[in-house]
């Protein structure tokens, strides 16, 4: 008899350690799952134009942070598009606000028409004998499709204005917080009315 009551006793706590394991593991995440959780809080926290770094035409790295504090204007630009003749009003802009704190970011990129199809020293020998820039330009980068370059991953996907680029001089327009305020289509000229009214209002913002 008494070898029986040990034997019942033996499999009440051999019982008890397995519900006290099962309820362990219900409240406490494997590595794994706490890894995939830290993936999904991590990728719940939207990356600011300032956390991109790209290369400047001569290939320089330049991380956007260096623009903190000052009004953005980024384009994503090409040499050879009926929309190419923008930079002559977009260089006036930025000799116009420059000194108000704005600047001119210009993403040289390819994916439409084949309209960028030069080397980036031959986008730089363009962009500054035909049209005397003095505002930031880039290296050439993807703008759209399986290589889109992270920033522009940022600005379609995860931006207040989402939607993918549609062509060559699409124009998104950031406040000095970091924060995409606007975006344009390719077809408004840099002098419109209400591309000329928001960055006077966002520059006069404190």
């Amino acid at each position: 008899m008494e070898h029986v009551r040990q034997s019942l006793v033996g499999l009440l706590i051999t019982m008890s350690s397995i519900v006290s394991i099962g309820s362990s593991s219900l409240l406490e995440p494997s590595p794994a799952q706490a890894r995939e959780e830290g993936t999904i809080l991590m990728a719940a926290q939207t990356p600011m134009v300032y956390d991109f770094t790209l290369n400047d035409i001569d290939g320089k790295p330049v991380s956007l942070s260096q623009f903190r504090g000052k009004v953005l204007l980024l384009i994503n630009t090409a040499s050879f598009c009926g929309n190419t003749p923008q930079y002559t009003d977009l260089e006036k802009m930025y000799e116009q606000y420059r000194e108000k704190g704005f600047e001119i970011l210009a993403f040289p990129a390819n994916n439409f028409g084949q309209q960028e199809p030069g080397t980036n020293a031959e986008i730089k020998t363009f962009c500054y004998t035909k049209y005397s820039l003095s505002f930031p330009l880039f290296s050439k980068i993807s703008v759209k499709g399986d290589d889109k370059h992270p920033l522009y991953r940022y600005l379609t996907e995860q931006s207040p204005f989402p939607g993918e680029v549609e062509w060559n001089f699409q124009k998104y327009l950031v406040d000095r917080s970091g924060k995409v305020v606007a975006r344009y289509p390719h077809r408004t000229k840099p002098l419109a009315p209400e591309i000329v009214q928001d960055i006077e209002r966002v520059l006069a913002a404190r």
